[in-house]
C-alpha cells in the first residue's frame, strides 16, 4: 500500500454522510464546569462550529493537558486524548505528523500550556506543526483553587500571592509571535461571532494555529474581563483587527493606532492626526513586527487598547509535510537502513 492510500490527506476524507449538526459533535458525557464558566460558552462554539469543517468525526482529534480546560476531550464526540500536564502539543505533534488524515485540535489553558508547558508550546510553534491550539486564559489557576498564573497581573492577590504577584505575565500573543508562529490571533468566550470566525479561520490555515481565548473563571477570577465586555465602555477598550483595514476603535472609531517619530506605535485622535496615517492592518506581512507591536498596547493592569483578532496569518510549510517529504526521499534513495541508522560508526562489542 502506498503512503499516500494509507495516510490519506484531510481533503480526501470529507463526511459521506451529508451534512453534521452540532448535536453530533456532542458526547453523552455530563457536562461538568462551574455554572458561569466561559468553557461552556467555547464549548458550545466548537460543537457549533466543527459541522463546517466537513470532515468525519473519526478524523478529528482534541488533545488536552490537564485544568479545568482539559476537560474538553470528554464532551466532544470525536476521537480525544486527556494527557499530561503540559504536554499536549508534544503528543498532538505525534498525532500530526504520523497521521495525515487526522485534524488535530489541542485545548489548553494558561497555567498548562505557559508554565510546565512553555517549551513544548513554543516549539509546535517555531517548527510550525499542523495544530491549532486553544488557549483557555482565564489569568488564574482555576482546577488547583485559585493560584496565580503566567498571565495573572503583577499585584494579584491569590491563595499562593496573599502579598500580590511579584512575577510580570506573559503575554501570549506575543510569546506566540516571538516564537515566529504562522497564525495568531486573540478572540473572548462571551463573543460567539467573533470567536467562530476565529475559528473558522483557524481551521482553514496550514501549519500551527494559536487562538487566546479570554475566559472566565467566576469562582476564582470573576470578571477578569468585565471591561471588554460591559456595553457602554467596550469599544472604548476593544481594538478589532481586521486584514487590509485601517486600525481604528471607539464608538465613532474617533482612535487610530499610528507610527510614532520614535518608530514605536501610539493611539492618537483620528481627528488629529488624519485617517490617511493611521496604519492598515496587515494579517499577512511576512515580518512579524508590527503584529507584536500591536500585542504589546494591552494595558495587562486595566486591558485598556486591547487588540482582538487576527495578529498574524502567512504561508510557510509545514513541518509534517517537510517530515514526509524527507522520508519519502530516504526511501526512494533506498538508503533507508534503520538498523544502520540506530548501530551508527560509534558501536562496538563486548565479548
Amino acid at each position: 500500500m502506498s503512503e499516500t492510500s494509507q495516510f490519506p490527506s484531510l481533503t480526501l476524507v470529507p463526511s459521506a454522510d451529508g451534512p453534521q449538526s452540532a448535536k453530533e459533535f456532542k458526547s453523552d458525557q455530563e457536562v461538568r464546569w462551574c455554572p458561569g464558566c466561559g468553557d461552556y460558552a467555547i464549548l458550545a462554539a466548537v460543537q457549533g462550529f466543527m459541522p463546517e469543517l466537513g470532515l468525519k468525526r473519526e478524523n478529528i482529534v482534541w488533545v488536552s493537558g490537564i485544568g479545568c480546560s482539559s476537560r474538553f476531550p470528554y464532551y466532544m464526540n470525536t476521537f480525544g486524548l486527556h494527557t499530561i500536564h503540559g504536554r499536549a502539543p508534544a503528543i498532538a505533534t505525534g498525532l500530526s505528523t504520523s497521521r495525515a488524515d487526522l485534524s488535530v485540535w489541542v485545548v489548553t489553558g494558561d497555567g498548562d500550556a505557559l508554565s510546565i508547558g512553555g517549551n513544548h508550546l513554543i516549539h509546535a510553534m517555531r517548527r510550525n506543526v499542523n495544530l491549532k491550539i486553544l488557549l483557555f486564559n482565564n489569568r488564574i489557576y482555576g482546577l488547583t483553587k485559585g493560584q496565580y498564573s503566567p498571565t495573572s497581573e503583577q499585584g494579584k492577590v491569590t491563595k499562593s500571592t496573599p502579598m500580590g504577584s511579584l512575577d510580570y505575565p506573559f503575554n501570549p500573543v506575543s510569546l506566540a509571535l516571538g516564537a515566529e508562529a504562522t497564525f495568531v490571533a486573540r478572540t473572548m468566550d462571551s463573543d460567539r461571532q467573533h470567536l467562530t470566525s476565529v475559528l473558522r479561520a483557524a481551521a482553514e490555515h496550514d501549519g500551527t494555529a494559536l487562538v487566546e481565548i479570554y475566559q472566565n473563571c467566576p469562582i476564582f477570577n470573576d470578571g477578569a474581563f468585565d471591561a471588554l465586555k460591559d456595553g457602554d465602555e467596550k469599544e472604548q477598550h476593544i481594538i478589532r483587527l481586521e486584514h487590509g483595514q485601517p486600525i481604528t476603535f471607539g464608538r465613532e472609531r474617533e482612535n487610530g493606532v499610528i507610527r510614532a517619530a520614535d518608530g514605536s506605535i501610539q493611539v492618537a485622535s483620528v481627528a488629529e492626526v488624519g485617517l490617511d496615517n493611521v496604519l492598515v492592518h496587515d494579517a499577512h506581512a511576512a515580518d512579524p513586527g508590527l503584529a507584536f507591536a500591536l500585542s504589546r498596547l494591552s494595558n495587562p493592569d486595566n486591558l485598556d487598547q486591547t487588540p482582538m483578532g487576527i495578529f498574524r496569518s502567512i504561508e510557510r510549510p509545514t513541518y509534517d509535510t517537510l517530515l514526509r517529504d524527507q522520508v519519502a526521499k530516504s526511501k526512494a534513495s533506498g538508503k533507508a537502513d534503520l538498523a544502520a541508522l540506530i548501530a551508527g560508526n560509534d558501536t562496538w562489542t563486548i565479548n
